[in-house]
């Protein structure tokens, strides 16, 4: 979530290094949406009569491989949350079906897609009857452009020791950016979308509002389907600026009070980073809790790497480690405010919890003195002048980017039935969070490293890389992504080996995809905002038109 490691700079640093303004400043506090064509009311029982038409498309559909496709356009328009007990009758069918007799290569690797998304094993022995005698694909497959782009993105599913995967993907990325440029829309544009960023490892609400106005260009598309995706995005929208008002109105009592004007403003963008990780309705409460961990983690980034000097470093960690009032004392002036602002915010979110919700913040009190921990560590280093080994480095910078403070805070979407357990197994610090980490990290320091942002600090995963094994950027950059897609690989396997937490996966995962977003062409958008602008728009301002 913060976009860099950590260390105490000195005062000639801190002059030097100035972040970009917000751009929203107080926009959402007083904007106001112009009225829309229809009441609010009007679109609400629009949506649940359209949400009872799907559901008899269901029932009527001809076959497990119509409601395959159903389910496949849903999860694509960013509706299927409204489904979630259709498809899961779809993915017990799919699990008592046999695809063997099926020559569709199409309906074959999408039934290997969902299947693997959903925690359930499929063998790559299915992709072995597109093989001719010498082992290769068939070039007859290659006049399927569906099938290729929908083997390219089943590929993306696969776990460490899978060559036939590996193939498989190769063999489909080569085709699909051979024929890119005669395909016509819509699929022209999906193909070029994926080949950037194969659909298993998209940011999906960015993907949803991408693919709605794209869907219409379908022949033989659900109007239906259609006509609840804008309705849907639209609805939701409502409740985002409402959301996005009240938390303007915290952080303007949040940054007036703790009075440090050299951290970053991105509440906004803080904001949107938690709306990708749970868009639908009733995540109030949650989105709120994450927002407010992702700006405090940016927060005390800033104050360790911009302005503390060591030794305020190591009072500041040992105030947090107290977590009393009285260990105020031990801080200098100026960090005396945010310290208390800290612990207010934790005193409000259990007062703001409800008392049916059983999630319990003392994990997240500790997941926030465990990831100061980390800071201090790495501001140490840079004090001592030591030079970590990558090793070391990515070991420390892969939880201090926020990834265990980010997923317990997630855990409060959880249904009663999982969230104790799910947050005590996240407390842990399982190897998906970790893997979690370390692609947000990795992608974070290729963005830095190629913009050479450096704030003089400890060396990032990419120098440690350099340094260590004398090689050029272009070098460690694609061994990075050599480690990226490694770790993609250990999240997969989780699906399988954590089954009964796949709803809690499920958001892990999310906050590795969000760096499709955050990360996209080797940028860092949340700290060089500008670039985000559009999307944000586009998100929460932009209603999508009816037509």
């Amino acid at each position: 979530m913060a976009s860099s490691s950590h260390a105490a700079a000195t005062p000639e640093t801190k002059e030097q290094l100035g972040f970009e303004p917000s751009s929203w400043g107080d926009f959402f506090i007083a904007y106001e949406p112009p009225p829309p064509k229809r009441s609010e009311e009007w679109m609400i029982a629009r949506a649940e009569k359209l949400k009872g038409d799907v559901s008899l498309l269901f029932k009527t559909c001809n076959g497990t491989t119509t409601r395959m496709f159903l389910v496949d356009t849903l999860q694509h328009l960013g509706i299927d949350h409204h489904f979630d007990e259709q498809i899961h009758d779809l993915l017990n069918e799919l699990l008592e079906s046999d695809f063997s007799s099926s020559s569709s290569l199409h309906e074959v690797a999408l039934r290997f897609r969902l299947l693997r998304e959903n925690g359930h094993w499929v063998s790559p022995d299915v992709f072995d009857k597109y093989k001719g005698e010498d082992g290769s694909f068939r070039k007859d497959i290659t006049n399927e452009p569906k099938g290729i782009l929908s083997l390219y993105n089943a590929t993306h599913l696969l776990i460490q020791g899978e060559p036939k995967l590996e193939e498989a993907m190769n063999f489909a990325r080569q085709h699909l950016v051979s024929i890119n440029g005669s395909l016509q829309s819509p699929l022209a544009k999906q193909v070029k979308r994926d080949i950037h960023r194969a659909l298993p490892r998209a940011c999906k609400r960015v993907e949803a509002l991408q693919y709605i106005s794209e869907y219409e260009e379908e022949e033989g598309h659900y109007q239906i389907l259609l006509e609840l995706a804008k309705l849907d995005f639209n609805l939701l929208q409502h409740v985002y600026l409402k959301e996005l008002k009240d938390i303007t109105e915290w952080w303007k009592h949040f940054s007036a009070f703790i009075d440090l004007s050299f951290i970053r403003d991105r509440l906004v963008e803080s904001y949107t980073w938690t709306y990708v990780l749970y868009y639908e309705k009733g995540f109030e409460l949650q989105r709120s809790i994450t927002t407010k961990m992702i700006v405090l983690i940016t927060t005390l980034d800033d104050t360790y790497d911009i302005c503390a000097t060591i030794e305020e470093c190591r009072k500041l960690h040992e105030a947090i480690q107290r977590w009393d009032k009285t260990a105020v004392s031990l801080l200098p002036e100026y960090l005396k405010k945010l310290y208390i602002e800290l612990l207010r915010t934790f005193k409000n979110i259990e007062v703001e919890t409800p008392v049916n919700v059983n999630y319990d913040t003392a994990y997240l009190k500790k997941a926030i003195q465990n990831h100061v921990t980390g800071y201090l560590q790495e501001a140490e280093w840079c004090h001592t002048k030591h030079k970590p080994s990558f090793k070391n480095q990515v070991n420390v910078t892969s939880l201090t980017i926020g990834e265990p403070t980010v997923c317990l805070s997630m855990m409060a979407s959880m249904g009663d039935t999982i969230m104790k357990i799910a947050v005590e197994w996240v407390a842990g610090v399982p190897n998906v969070v970790i893997a979690a980490g370390k692609i947000v990290r990795f992608m974070n320091d290729i963005a830095a490293f190629e913009n050479r942002k450096s704030k003089g600090d400890v060396a990032s995963s990419m120098e440690c890389y350099v340094n260590e094994y004398g090689v050029t950027g272009e070098v460690a950059i694609a061994r990075i992504y050599e480690l990226i897609e490694d770790e993609w690989r250990t999240l997969n396997k989780a699906r399988f080996q954590n089954h009964e937490f796949l709803p809690a996966l499920k958001r892990i995962i999310g906050l590795a995809l969000s760096t499709s977003l955050f990360y996209d062409n080797r940028n860092d958008v949340y700290t060089d905002s500008e670039h985000l602008h559009k999307i944000i728009k586009s998100l929460f301002i932009k209603p999508v038109l009816s037509g």
